[in-house]
């Protein structure tokens, strides 16, 4: 008989693999706090419950078996995902005494014993025994990967490294800017969304795409200082970035000198092309004529590329440069077969727009030499 600060789990060695390789992506990489790259697993209601955090997100997870006992311990978080992929059998046991400073593990012909952390520790965790309101996966999924792409990485700036999540009634708002490219989608859910406004690391979202990728609903939900999201039999928590997002609505301009409606993929494919030379911060050069849009790129070194499309187009000739990764980026993330650029100037932002979508794509010019 199990005591009650012992942690003996014996389960599948795929369920095991596939629940660390979920909760391995939670640990911190940074090395500051030895815990933090650390796995808890504690012994709970008969299963074995996975947990990692790096103090702005937390990944748990549960996985069935032979579970006794009450105890937690924490285990290298690396060393243990990667051990358990390579067990022999399809069964794998887990046996931790309080006081030891060890964990077992045991499968077919296999016993290893790992050094691990004491669980007292290990940071407390946001709760998840909050209210949560179920949103369809595919529309709140691709929404995140629409924005996701033009948030900062600059943590000097930490409101940029977010996504502002707003819900309007049946409307889904997300916005992300790094103040070079701002991105904005809006999605209307098949009912009210929850009563959340919160700016999220991208980082967390982006790692929902993961998680419920091929799910039919997630949960959200908010506790504090933190937002709760739930697929499945796993739950990600994400702190809230504190500050005042930019007012997206005011970036964007009321009006446009040009604007040109065309079939999007050939149009990615030439700024693709044109994009391999295009090095060392070299921009895009796009030309705007009766007819045509040239496109081309120079690197001093490298090479240059030119190319032409055929465009409905009139109006004055009109040259401006953009940062091809940026431009790229906005083409991508628009699903339908057309796509329109409106256009004021060289100097002034140009916006990648496709309305079906309710996406909105702001990009800043480079200023041409020559």
């Amino acid at each position: 008989m199990a005591t009650s600060t012992e942690l003996r789990a014996t389960c599948s060695r795929s369920d095991l693999a596939e629940a660390l390789g979920v909760v391995a992506r939670g640990i911190s990489t940074r090395g500051a706090v030895q815990v933090l790259s650390g796995i808890l697993l504690r012994a709970e209601e008969g299963k074995l419950t996975l947990a990692s955090t790096d103090m702005e997100i937390s990944l748990r997870a549960t996985v069935s078996g032979e579970v006794s006992g009450d105890g937690s311990v924490v285990v290298p978080g690396r060393l243990l995902t990667d051990l358990v992929r390579l067990l022999p059998d399809d069964s794998v046991t887990l046996v931790h005494e309080e006081g030891e400073g060890v964990l077992s593990v045991t499968s077919g012909s296999h016993s290893s014993r790992l050094n691990v952390y004491s669980a007292e520790d290990f940071p407390r965790l946001p709760p998840l025994d909050v209210p949560l309101h179920a949103i369809a996966a595919p529309a709140l999924l691709a929404t995140i990967e629409k924005v996701a792409r033009a948030a900062s990485r600059d943590e000097s700036r930490p409101v940029l490294t977010g996504i502002l999540v707003k819900f309007e009634g049946d409307k889904l708002v997300m916005a992300a800017t790094d103040s070079y490219r701002l991105a904005v989608k809006e999605t209307t859910l098949e009912s009210a969304g929850p009563d959340v406004e919160a700016i999220i690391p991208a980082r967390a979202l982006q790692e929902l795409v993961r998680l419920a990728s091929g799910g039919e609903e997630v949960g959200l939900g908010s506790h504090e200082n933190h937002v709760v999201f739930n697929a499945g039999d796993v739950w990600l928590t994400s702190r809230r970035i504190d500050g005042q997002f930019p007012n997206y609505g005011q970036l964007l301009p009321e009006s446009f000198e040009a604007e040109v409606t065309t079939a999007r993929e050939p149009l990615l494919n030439v700024i693709r092309r044109a994009g391999v030379l295009a090095q060392r911060n070299a921009p895009l050069r796009l030309r705007f004529a009766e007819g045509e849009l040239g496109v081309s790129a120079q690197t001093q070194d490298v090479g240059e590329a030119h190319e032409s499309l055929q465009i409905e187009y009139t109006g004055d000739p009109l040259e401006i440069g953009f940062n091809p990764d940026f431009l790229r980026d906005g083409l991508e993330a628009v699903a339908g077969d057309t796509v329109q650029l409106k256009l004021i100037n060289p100097l002034r932002p140009g916006l990648v727009v496709s309305p079906d979508e309710g996406f909105w794509y702001l990009i800043m010019p480079i200023r041409l030499a020559g």
